[in-house]
């Protein structure tokens, strides 16, 4: 399928990546493609903005959630008898100072590959689906965030907290993903 990418929803895949990476995120999820669509420009931002998204609000905020949902909870950990604090001290006074936020990001030097959640597969395979109804041979950005809108995932749930009217961007991304 990733044949089929634009450049710049081949991007767009490429910085969410990071964006899981900067969040310490093991995983790719739609929170991590919807912030790499908004702070990219092409189709999809452009369909965010002219749907009345204040973009920079979404990303802020998405990343807030990202950080927030992807952080231990010392509280859940006390009750199974784990002090996270504790463990903090002993592994950086072993492996140095932020080496919990380290782990696992690398593999012998180079760079841990991090896989998709179900959600982030699921967005890209409606996606796939969009390109094809709308009769483009490709994938772009407005086709992701076509596939974002329409998956029940934690993406589309910040676009609805964030105000933004799912239908007239769907509508906004359908008229950038029309086949030339």
């Amino acid at each position: 399928m990733f044949e089929r990418f634009t450049k710049d929803a081949r991007s767009a895949v490429v910085d969410a990546q990071q964006v899981a990476r900067d969040a310490h995120s093991d995983q790719i999820d739609s929170r991590h493609l919807l912030v790499a669509l908004a702070e990219s420009a092409g189709p999809a931002r452009t369909a965010l903005a002219d749907g009345g998204v204040d973009t920079a609000a979404l990303v802020e905020g998405a990343r807030a959630r990202i950080a927030a949902g992807d952080a231990l909870d010392p509280a859940a950990l006390a009750a199974v008898g784990i002090d996270l604090d504790e463990v903090t001290r002993a592994t950086e006074a072993t492996f140095g100072e932020g080496a919990l936020a380290r782990a696992g990001r690398t593999v012998r030097g180079r760079r841990k590959h991090i896989p998709f959640t179900p959600d982030a597969k699921k967005s890209l395979e409606l996606a796939l689906r969009e390109a094809i109804r709308l009769g483009s041979k490709e994938i772009h950005g407005g086709h992701l965030l076509l596939g974002l809108t329409r998956a029940e995932s934690p993406a589309r749930g910040i676009l609805s907290d964030a105000g933004a009217d799912l239908d007239r961007v769907r509508h906004l991304a359908e008229g950038s993903g029309r086949a030339a």
